[in-house]
């Protein structure tokens, strides 16, 4: 190499937050590409992680704290399968990173468990408003949930950097790094699919949590009468029971008084509840379309159109 090549490979720069930083000709390297693992977790989103709103509110506290560079590597990661496993206990993940190192480095995201009596004050808020207990057994996070959490005066998501502790193996001395960042964003993915991961992140499980709230149902129950006492108040009835064979001709008539038949016709408190609850099957696999989606918009027309037929509601543009 000649001295003049030498002295312009010293002199090239690059600027670095408005600083200049000069560089050799020995500092330039290709930059490692990471080992594609056989067995990764891939990301199933598309161009946005998040599906629902409790997903997007986790992924938006990392949003808050990582460097906009970092998070495109972490979501590249997260697509291409550099994940290897999550353990998600209470307060703590445990994750594997495939790097561009023959061992994958070893993540650890914590966030600090709730207290039981802090849970026991969470129940206590949730108890007090029935659609808590009906969307959580359908798989669905209420849009309010928060308030049950505010009103026994704790957090449900990360609320500001000291709620999150974060350790990498990796080299890189910012933190969060790209591989916390992956598995951050595997994280909401596995919140959008089953929300009570994010309360056993906090320190209850599902079947806990329900426990909970069903006490505290039974308990508002009023006691249930004597049976000695339902029996005083049976009356007899009006006119003797005529054998079925008997009666044949009458069998589709109704009664001479129907005061104390009663429907109540109405849509349910959450829809498409049977597949909420089942999933999607085992031969779904177009993974453009989300299935529970799909089938909860169906549901729902379905249920719209019942009500019209029931109550006697008519679309006037109905055929046009």
């Amino acid at each position: 190499m000649t001295e003049d090549r030498r002295r312009k490979n010293i002199r090239r720069s690059s600027s670095v937050c408005g600083q200049e930083l000069r560089m050799g000709y020995w500092d330039w390297y290709p930059k490692p590409k990471p080992r594609r693992p056989a067995n990764g977790i891939k990301a199933q989103s598309g161009r946005q992680f998040g599906k629902t709103w409790w997903a997007s509110k986790w992924l938006d506290a990392l949003e808050r704290l990582v460097d906009p560079g970092r998070l495109t590597r972490g979501r590249s990661y997260a697509r291409s399968g550099q994940v290897l496993n999550l353990d998600i206990k209470p307060g703590r993940v445990d994750s594997r990173v495939q790097g561009s190192r023959p061992s994958p480095y070893k993540v650890q995201i914590e966030i600090k468990a709730l207290s039981d009596k802090d849970w026991e004050r969470v129940a206590d808020a949730m108890a007090e408003q029935a659609i808590f207990a009906a969307k959580l057994l359908s798989g669905e996070m209420p849009q309010n949930i928060e308030e049950a959490f505010t009103t026994a005066k704790v957090n449900l998501f990360p609320a500001s950097k000291g709620d999150l502790k974060t350790e990498c193996s990796c080299p890189d001395w910012s933190n969060p790094c790209k591989h916390i960042a992956a598995v951050y964003y595997l994280l909401g993915e596995q919140f959008d699919a089953d929300p009570f991961l994010l309360f056993r992140l906090r320190g209850k499980s599902k079947d806990e949590i329900m426990a909970m709230l069903r006490a505290r149902r039974t308990a508002a129950e009023p006691i249930a009468e004597p049976i000695e006492e339902k029996k005083r108040k049976l009356r007899a009835p009006a006119e003797p029971v005529i054998p079925l064979e008997k009666c044949l001709d009458r069998f589709w008539d109704t009664a001479e008084n129907l005061d104390d038949f009663v429907v109540k016709i109405e849509a349910p408190t959450v829809d498409a509840i049977p597949v909420k609850r089942l999933g999607a099957p085992g031969f779904w696999r177009d993974s453009k379309v989300d299935f529970i989606a799909l089938f909860a918009r169906a549901y729902k027309g379905l249920t719209e159109a019942s009500l019209n037929t029931a109550l006697g509601r008519h679309d006037k543009n109905r055929g046009r």
